[in-house]
């Protein structure tokens, strides 16, 4: 597996992230040991948690298995604002807060130190201010070694960085956003935004909830028995069967399908792959039950699609644009031409 570098920082990551978000719920301890080893002898080395992750279960399973391994040799991200319990400071991204959590996470973890410490979404109630400044104390400290974001608007992006250049404090150096093929609003603002300003992406749900595994094909009238998505509620990028039952979503799904038969790969390891392949992304994080979904997902690297597959799936998944984006694209269509 690839090592590349986080954004505009010195820092290697593997071109795959393993997130950990099943580890205590989808997947025991035993089976998230064992999807850890096989991620590392594969060449990862870059591994995504969150404190909320099973109330903390992840970073606990995480840091039993770190206790064997160099530490040295991997990059372990987390994440802070979700509330870890009742009390009025238990969440958000205020000073108290964080101090807290972090070395909450630092004890689950069983480490000295967070290589990329991310806030997890965007806190309206907490003045930005104190946010940073209080991240970059972390850095200072060496509790921290990087701090990256979660879900924020590019508005919110660009908000954070100019007041971390006007406050001399450390700055975000990666985004994890949602992206995927079906999921392509990330294109309109904040892909350009992150590579102007060299902070590295990391997309979470690079497979749309098991969308573009090839488990759905056009002319189901349901999803799978037993499947996520059977009757669930929209969550956090996911949609339920009636959102996602649409032409748009076969035409991108039938892409895929046609591909990964040209290609003698899986669903899965196309739909990583044009993500891998993407300007700007640094590593899709990739989320597994087991073994068998994790050995899969690690197809996608070491190999790649032709320029005209690759060109072939991202018009697929092309959509009308709302104003003002399509406006914007036609100018820049003829700047281009000019």
């Amino acid at each position: 597996m690839r090592q590349r570098f986080l954004g505009g920082t010195g820092l290697r990551v593997s071109e795959l992230c393993l997130g950990a978000m099943t580890f205590g719920g989808g997947a025991d301890e035993p089976a998230s040991h064992r999807m850890l080893d096989t991620f590392v002898e594969a060449g990862g080395t870059f591994v995504d948690t969150a404190d909320v992750y099973g109330k903390g279960v992840s970073e606990e399973i995480l840091g039993r298995w770190l206790k064997d391994r160099r530490r040295d040799e991997l990059v372990i991200a987390t994440k802070v604002f979700g509330t870890m319990g009742e009390a009025p400071n238990a969440g958000g991204l205020g000073r108290k807060h964080i101090l807290s959590a972090v070395d909450a996470s630092l004890r689950r973890l069983g480490t000295d130190h967070i290589d990329l410490y991310q806030t997890h979404v965007w806190d309206a109630s907490t003045p930005i201010e104190e946010t940073l400044s209080t991240l970059d104390t972390l850095v200072t400290a060496g509790k921290v070694r990087y701090i990256g974001a979660s879900n924020l608007s590019a508005a919110q992006l660009q908000k954070s960085l100019d007041v971390s250049r006007a406050g001399g404090w450390e700055r975000y150096v990666c985004l994890q956003p949602l992206y995927n093929l079906l999921a392509r609003e990330t294109e309109w603002e904040l892909l350009p935004l992150s590579r102007a300003e060299g902070v590295g992406v990391i997309p979470w749900s690079p497979l749309q909830g098991g969308w573009l595994t090839g488990k759905y094909t056009r002319g189901m009238s349901s999803a799978p028995t037993g499947s996520r998505e059977a009757g669930a509620e929209r969550d956090h990028g996911r949609e339920t069967w009636r959102d996602r039952d649409t032409e748009d979503t076969w035409r991108v799904v039938d892409a895929v399908l046609a591909v990964a038969e040209e290609t003698g790969r899986t669903p899965a390891q196309v739909a990583l792959r044009w993500l891998l392949q993407r300007p700007g992304v640094t590593a899709p994080i990739i989320g597994a039950r087991t073994v068998e979904q994790l050995t899969d997902n690690l197809g996608a690297v070491g190999w790649e699609l032709s320029a005209e597959q690759e060109s072939r799936l991202t018009e697929a998944g092309k959509r009308p644009l709302p104003y003002p984006y399509d406006v914007l694209e036609q100018f820049r269509d003829k700047d281009a031409r000019d």
